[in-house]
């Protein structure tokens, strides 16, 4: 039985519908992949399905627009699946079950995949109908978005000819998305010396911070929790001499680290002071955090171990955490109060005697992304570390003459009597991964309003979904 019936325009939410009842997770997309090649067989579209299963179809222009340049309509057709404690939802096989409440759209105890099913229920719409005018479309939907952009990582330029590319994958309504963010995670491992330990063992650690998102949150300039850990174990090893024994924090190279901890050694007569030290960090922490993190805590507390570091080996360590950089590197220069370079430690492992720290290293402008990687690998050099850069994946950089950033603002300005907002997003999206594959493209992303994704209280706006449609629909329209 339909839910989504009585909804308008009919077609988009139909889709959307439909797409609902396929699963469609990440690395679960054969599925909805094969169900668009049969939807363009059926239409005598066009169409290619490559071996990561990323799809293009193609449609030709309605009258008028034959000869036009084509554009791209580009989305993902996977999902995040996430479920509430205790549903027994199985995202292999069983549809998402849809609901309304309000103007809103949700899923009954999982995640709504409007991320980025939406953009797929817009393409079909437009492929499907015959009273729109637009270009030739070239529909792109990649596979696996979500864990990685494998799908678009693997496309070529080989079926798409398109100069003109409209990403439906931002959350929020007038917004327009005109960069993103490219990256690279760094490694960087040292291989301490050991020796028998002495005096007493206990445990450091700054605790309560709230994290989040590396890229999207770097700019609330929140506390990591790593980094306060090494300025707390400076402080002690200037006043009282302290060895390391092991280390650990954070929990993914993406996320700002929210708990640290340390095993110290140092000698009994030292005790007083080291708890003295501690209250004194946790004073300076509560005060330079208040805004952001006003629950953060250093605490101290007896533990144990077998080894401790050698002197060496403990002091590089603690130079390292003390003296790399973290957080905002650079603010753009093309647009306000956008973040145009960071890094963050996300993690930090002992791996079995090996201490290993993961960085995010994140960038709009290609040459700055080096610099910071550049930066990392002289300290590991300086403190005697292996860093090992990876994961290079590429940024979106602004373009001062966009053609489709300019006839967008027209297009909105006229559909709705109100200018919209240019940004950027400070974390990766296609486009940069895109833009690499066709460099001749000119780009722009944009999309209805989304809330609380990749969790099951995500949520689509009905009648923001329905003017985003119309919005779409009268763009392609002005670009004969």
């Amino acid at each position: 039985m339909s839910v989504l019936n009585k909804l308008s325009p009919k077609e988009v939410f139909a889709f959307f519908e439909e797409l609902s009842s396929i699963p469609r997770t990440s690395g679960n997309e054969k599925q909805v992949s094969d169900y668009l090649v049969d939807f363009a067989k059926k239409r005598d579209l066009e169409v290619f399905q490559d071996e990561a299963l990323n799809v293009i179809i193609k449609k030709g222009g309605t009258k008028g627009y034959e000869e036009s340049e084509p554009v791209i309509i580009q989305g993902h057709m996977d999902m995040v699946g996430e479920k509430i404690s205790g549903s027994k939802h199985d995202f292999l096989k069983d549809p998402i079950k849809l609901r309304i409440d309000d103007d809103f759209i949700y899923a009954t105890d999982t995640t709504l995949g409007a991320d980025d099913g939406i953009a797929v229920a817009y393409g079909l719409a437009i492929l499907n109908a015959l009273e729109l005018k637009h270009p030739p479309i070239e529909l792109l939907i990649t596979t696996n978005e979500e864990t990685g952009m494998n799908g678009a990582s693997t496309l070529t330029a080989e079926h798409l000819s398109g100069k003109t590319m409209l990403n439906i994958d931002a959350e929020e309504e007038g917004i327009f998305l005109v960069s993103c963010a490219g990256g690279l995670t760094s490694y960087v491992t040292f291989k301490p010396d050991y020796e028998d330990l002495s005096g007493m063992v206990m445990e450091v650690s700054v605790t309560e911070l709230k994290g989040g998102h590396s890229g999207m949150e770097i700019i609330k300039q929140r506390g990591n929790a790593i980094k306060l850990l090494g300025r707390v174990l400076n402080r002690l090893n200037e006043q009282i001499e302290i060895r390391l024994v092991t280390l650990r924090g954070g929990a993914k190279h993406n996320a700002i680290a929210r708990e640290a901890y340390a095993t110290i050694a140092f000698t009994k007569e030292n005790a007083a002071q080291a708890s003295e030290i501690i209250k004194a960090m946790d004073s300076i922490f509560k005060d330079e955090n208040r805004v952001e993190d006003p629950k953060v805590k250093v605490e101290i507390k007896k533990a144990s171990g077998d080894k401790m570091m050698v002197h060496k080996s403990s002091n590089n360590i603690i130079n390292y955490i003390l003296t790399v950089p973290d957080g905002i590197q650079r603010m753009s220069s093309d647009i306000a109060g956008l973040v145009e370079s960071s890094l963050n430690l996300g993690v930090l492992e002992d791996k079995g005697g090996k201490i290993e720290f993961t960085h995010a290293v994140r960038s709009s402008v290609k040459s700055h992304k080096a610099e910071i990687a550049e930066i990392i690998s002289a300290l590991g050099d300086l403190t005697g570390a292996i860093v090992n850069n990876t994961g290079d994946y590429p940024e979106w950089q602004y373009e001062e003459g966009s053609k489709i950033r300019k006839t967008a603002m027209y297009s909105y300005k006229a559909l709705f009597q109100k200018e919209p907002e240019i940004s950027a997003i400070h974390a990766g999206l296609e486009c940069g991964l895109l833009k690499k594959i066709l460099p001749d493209t000119d780009m722009i992303s944009f999309g209805p309003n989304l809330f609380d994704v990749h969790t099951p209280e995500e949520h689509m706006s009905i009648s923001s979904a329905a003017r985003t449609y119309q919005f779409l629909t009268t763009l392609l329209e002005n670009l004969k």
